[in-house]
């Protein structure tokens, strides 16, 4: 049997940077043309996403493409998603300041990040241990405290703390986890990428309303695989 180790993370709901940001302007530009230009216009989405520092979620050597239009590798194969899919993602689970959130795929800690900039907590879980101890590391080193990290399987979810108003999964699996529709509150949304992991998959928004997951067909992304313990 595989032990499961829990690691926590401190993290603030606002993001704190003692030096200058040569990259904010970078940042500003991303949000208006990659973001507000397509569509979003959630202010707090936006907010999130102008504050939080991309660059430092990535590998060094990657840091002068942090606010380009496509997904980076974070090491150990997986990625950080192209920045307007994490805006997007954020903006369809319509996130507030009393909603809870779960996280499965924490990777660098950036969609973490975001979503505990607007929600009262973020759960979040990752599978790769390198990786979920990197990410705890760095969101308590930014100073946020309203996250709690664990490295693990997601397809079970964290039931201990459900319900959860928003689910946000971000690998592609072949079905949405049942764990996770069980997870999910009344009136809850939850999105994940479903498809081969080789090819092209399709985002699914699923709403729980009166006990029932209702599933609509939201747009075509391409994620790493759903991995298992």
């Amino acid at each position: 049997m595989k032990s499961t180790l829990l690691i926590l993370c401190m993290i603030t709901g606002g993001f704190i940077l003692s030096q200058v940001d040569k990259y904010e302007p970078a940042r500003i530009r991303m949000v208006k043309t990659q973001i507000m230009d397509r569509g979003l216009s959630n202010t707090a989405v936006l907010d999130a996403m102008k504050k939080v520092p991309r660059h430092l979620f990535i590998p060094k050597e990657y840091e002068s493409e942090a606010y380009n239009d496509y997904p980076l590798p974070i090491g150990y194969g997986q990625t950080i998603s192209q920045p307007y899919i994490v805006a997007y993602m954020t903006d369809i689970v319509r996130p507030t300041s009393r909603k809870k959130a779960l996280e499965i795929g924490t990777g660098s800690g950036y969609q973490a990040a975001v979503l505990a900039e607007i929600v009262e907590k973020v759960y979040t879980i990752e599978i790769v241990p390198e990786l979920a101890k990197e990410a705890s590391e760095r969101l308590k080193k930014y100073g946020y405290k309203n996250v709690e990290c664990k490295f693990g399987d997601g397809y079970k979810g964290w039931p201990e703390h459900a319900p959860f108003d928003i689910i946000i999964v971000t690998a592609a699996a072949d079905h949405i986890p049942q764990p996770l529709i069980d997870q999910l509150a009344e009136n809850g949304r939850l999105v994940i990428p479903v498809g081969a992991p080789s090819a092209v998959q399709e985002l699914i928004l699923v709403t729980k309303r009166n006990g029932k997951p209702e599933q609509k067909r939201l747009t075509f992304v391409r994620f790493v695989p759903f991995k298992r313990l």
